[in-house]
């Protein structure tokens, strides 16, 4: 069995978290921010999961993370 590429943009964006999930930054958050409210933004700044449903694609994406 050859080895498998990871999908170096998949790569930069998600972390493996320590039981297995997905850790993704939030979009929205680079540019036209006038319009957006401070509480919109600052809830922002914080990661969060990946969903499931597209867990198990995103894995294939990134087999050695």
């Amino acid at each position: 069995m050859p080895k498998l590429k990871t999908h170096r943009g998949a790569a930069k964006r998600f972390k493996v978290t320590g039981t297995g999930r997905l850790k993704k930054s939030n979009a929205n958050k680079s540019h036209i921010l006038t319009k957006k409210t401070t509480k919109r933004k600052r809830n922002l700044r914080h990661a969060s999961m990946v969903d499931v449903t597209n867990e198990k694609q995103m894995k294939k994406l990134l087999p050695y993370l």
